[in-house]
């Protein structure tokens, strides 16, 4: 019997031991980390001899394209006090080299040439600064989606490529979606036709969010198009962003591709929030110019969250009793899910408010208080996040799954129910419903504005003593009066 029972924990050992060691040797998320040097960024450069080149060098020739992306979230990313106070808390929790996650995609030049070391604008270059510049889109050359840990676009997964060494010594290479003339390029640069800048591809190496280790979608922005139906109908991420309101809807309602000389560089969407600080930066310097410029970029974000939804009131009665009602929003024209992006952070909400003829209120939900916080009962279309211990968590780098997703996909609704109470006396029901949209909850804000970095001074910049209430937008809105009874009963 001892020989037996030795013989079973020996074989159950070694399997253990064998299974342990395939685990480990085989990993769900394998990092290559010669092919990515960056990591947790995924991106790739193919240094040359040659540099990158600033915006304002690219501005002598493109003037136009120049106006449009100053003062865009492409241009602010790195410099976004929002986003600084979140990489400062990030270094300070887990370290500078896991923060490159978020540089490589807020400023990948200053991440590949080892400019930036910490958060803060302080000291760097005009390159670093940029953000994603003029010289970052269109020196990608290729992706790497199929190599990445995850088997998709994730953290930054595309390939720079600025210059290029040939017989003739180093020329600079830029990448654009149509066929160059012949005068392309000035003698500056080497024109190229690119058929990745026709493609969602081209965004989504930023705009998936992937945990730095773990590799758990943050943000899934491009697979929620991919697997909608914008993409079975060829609406790319450009045809949205990259044109004004009018293109906009067109594209949106009509699946109808822009005309090339709609196309702008704008890279607007619902990020109003960053314009609004932008704006205020602008008026603080003395630059009415860029103020008005980046009020329009605001007033685009805020036309577009007013566009994107819809919602309907719709009275469920039982017995010919109003019970309960039925409000549904749908996703109009978001070619993604809505809201997308940092779904754990964003904040999409119902508020409804029912009273009686004599103005009375029977039904309230989702009234903001007056520090900004919402009631327990908001009902959100958001995400909820969870870390390794399976406890609510808001951070990006303790974030490693959801515990709940309910955003509403391209096209399609969610459905929520509001019992009423019973209507002794009461005629008629008159019900308002708002649809409404913050960047992030009041409080979070505040924190992550407290967690600039030293160098960011938000009064002398901004013109801030005190984080202000964030703005409210309210996406949709709905009047309807009801009948306590069902009519015909």
């Amino acid at each position: 019997m001892q020989r037996r029972v030795a013989l079973v924990l020996a074989t159950a050992v070694a399997f253990a031991t064998l299974a342990g060691t395939t685990h480990a040797a085989s990993p769900v998320f394998d990092v290559n980390r010669d092919f990515y040097p960056y990591y947790p960024s995924l991106i790739k450069w193919d240094k040359s001899t040659l540099d990158f080149t600033p915006p304002s060098v690219c501005q002598g020739c493109h003037e136009k394209q120049y106006k449009e992306w100053t003062g865009s979230v492409h241009q602010l990313a790195f410099q976004d006090p929002v986003y600084q106070g979140e990489l400062n808390k990030a270094v300070k929790a887990v370290g500078h080299e896991i923060s490159r996650q978020c540089e490589g995609c807020h400023s990948p030049a200053g991440v590949v040439t080892g400019e930036i070391k910490g958060p803060g604008n302080a000291g760097l270059s005009e390159m670093a600064l940029a953000g994603v510049s003029c010289d970052i889109c269109h020196s990608v050359s290729g992706t790497t989606h199929w190599q990445t840990p995850s088997h998709e676009p994730e953290n930054g997964s595309f390939i720079l490529a600025p210059g290029a060494e040939t017989k003739d010594g180093p020329r600079f290479v830029k990448r654009g979606p149509f066929t160059p003339s012949a005068e392309c390029g000035g003698g500056f640069h080497d024109c190229v036709e690119s058929p990745l800048h026709l493609q969602a591809d081209l965004c989504a190496s930023c705009h998936q969010v992937y945990h730095y280790d773990a590799h758990f979608p943050l943000e899934a922005t491009y697979l929620e198009w991919k697997h909608g139906p914008y993409a079975q109908r060829g609406i790319l991420c450009q045809d949205c962003h990259m044109v004004e309101t009018q293109a906009f809807l067109k594209a949106a309602d009509q699946f109808a591709k822009p005309q090339r000389g709609e196309y702008r560089h704008f890279f607007n969407g619902a990020n109003y929030l960053l314009s609004y600080l932008a704006a205020g930066a602008a008026r603080k310097a003395g630059n009415q110019e860029q103020a008005e410029s980046s009020m329009k970029q605001y007033a685009m974000a805020v036309d577009r969250l007013k566009s994107a939804a819809s919602v309907e009131i719709i009275p469920n009665y039982h017995k010919g009793e109003l019970t309960e009602l039925q409000v549904r929003v749908k996703n109009l024209r978001a070619g993604h899910n809505l809201p997308t992006s940092l779904t754990n952070v964003r904040q999409m909400w119902l508020e409804i408010v029912a009273k009686d003829e004599a103005g009375r209120t029977i039904l309230n939900s989702g009234q903001a208080g007056p520090d900004g916080s919402l009631p327990a009962n908001a009902r959100l279309f958001n995400s909820d996040g969870i870390g390794e211990d399976f406890h609510f968590a808001v951070d990006p780098w303790v974030v490693t799954s959801f515990s709940r997703h309910d955003t509403i996909p391209p096209r399609g609704y969610k459905d929520v129910h509001y019992g009423v109470p019973p209507l002794k006396g009461v005629k008629k029901l008159n019900v308002e419903v708002k649809l409404r949209y913050r960047q992030a909850d009041q409080k979070l804000a505040e924190a992550l504005l407290k967690a600039v970095p030293k160098d960011i001074d938000l009064k002398k910049t901004y013109g801030l003593t005190a984080v202000p209430p964030l703005p409210v937008v309210d996406m949709a809105v709905q009047k309807v009066a009801v009948t306590p009874r069902q009519p015909g009963r």
